[in-house]
């Protein structure tokens, strides 16, 4: 009980908080690659899996976001914990993030489905590469050196997830990093917002052969328009998914996922503009995910994941 209260006062904490932009890495395929947003999804797999993703956003805009992502997570031998990693690389115009951030989730099961609290640690790298932005005034010292800051990183959530459904609510940073403080004479405060993401999905059997799964995400920071993204994939004789979305203020999304194997899933997706002004200077964004799990055992039967 008192291990269920710290993370309700956690995430509580953090929702009241104060911020202003989103800036965590967007992902499409999101209901594929759960740790990326909820650490508390850490061992639901049931098996050691590694995925692979790489995101080009609004492709042939200059200085349009490019996300790589590396996460592996697995149960250990006491299997109500389950540990995580992943490694990720944002750019976006000057400004580089790199992080490391590590999972630690306990679960509680039960003859319905496993509830999962999960932690996040690790550190974020930050560069600004100020003198890519041309001529300046030399004598100006906001533009005399790059900006470097390595910031720590915690978030926290909560993961409920059956055979058929999950729910999750997340925060997975949690400390808000100035990322200014170094600098002289600058105006404002840059820093790292809290994100809050809530995310919910079903699977129906509409024949034997068929599976629906529609999926929702939003996606809330302070000083920003509330996000929502909605999804539905189906599924053809759980080898072959195909899928659109919808993600407010933003564009649409067609997915298609393959199984290749039992344990080896290749994914993309494509993502067209729905702004007018926006559409104009891209020709949409791609990306592209590869998940593959582990066989603990040679003759171990490997039961369908559908999250």
């Amino acid at each position: 009980m008192k291990f269920i209260i710290l993370f309700v006062l956690l995430l509580i904490v953090g929702l009241t908080a104060q911020l202003s932009a989103q800036q965590e890495a967007m992902f499409t395929q999101y209901m594929f690659n759960g740790l990326a947003i909820n650490p508390a999804y850490a061992g639901s797999h049931e098996s050691l899996s590694a995925t692979l993703l790489f995101r080009d956003q609004w492709t042939g805009l200059p200085g349009a976001p490019s996300t790589q992502t590396f996460s592996v997570h697995s149960p250990i031998r006491n299997a109500k914990i389950a540990l995580g990693l992943q490694v990720i690389h944002d750019k976006i115009a000057i400004f580089n993030q790199y992080g490391v951030n590590g999972s630690y989730a306990y679960r509680m099961f039960t003859d319905k489905g496993t509830l999962s609290f999960g932690l996040q640690f690790g550190f974020t790298s930050y560069n600004a590469d100020l003198s890519a932005l041309g001529p300046q005034d030399p004598t100006d010292p906001v533009f005399q050196g790059d900006v470097n800051k390595v910031m720590p990183s915690f978030g926290a959530g909560i993961y409920y997830y059956t055979d058929r459904f999950y729910l999750g609510l997340s925060a997975p940073q949690l400390v808000t990093n100035s990322l200014t403080e170094d600098i002289v004479e600058i105006d404002g405060d840059a820093r790292q917002d809290r994100h809050y993401f809530l995310t919910a999905g079903h699977m129906f059997e509409l024949s034997h052969n068929v599976k629906l799964k529609p999926n929702i995400l939003i996606k809330a920071v302070e000083g920003a328009p509330i996000q929502m993204d909605l999804n539905a994939n189906v599924l053809f004789s759980d080898v072959l998914w195909l899928g659109v979305s919808w993600r407010s203020l933003s564009d649409f999304d067609a997915l298609i996922e393959l199984q290749l194997t039992d344990q080896l899933l290749l994914g993309y997706s494509y993502d067209f503009a729905s702004t007018t002004d926006l559409s104009r200077v891209n020709s949409g964004s791609h990306e592209l995910m590869l998940n593959y799990r582990f066989r603990y055992a040679k003759n171990k039967v490997i039961t369908p994941r559908y999250f």
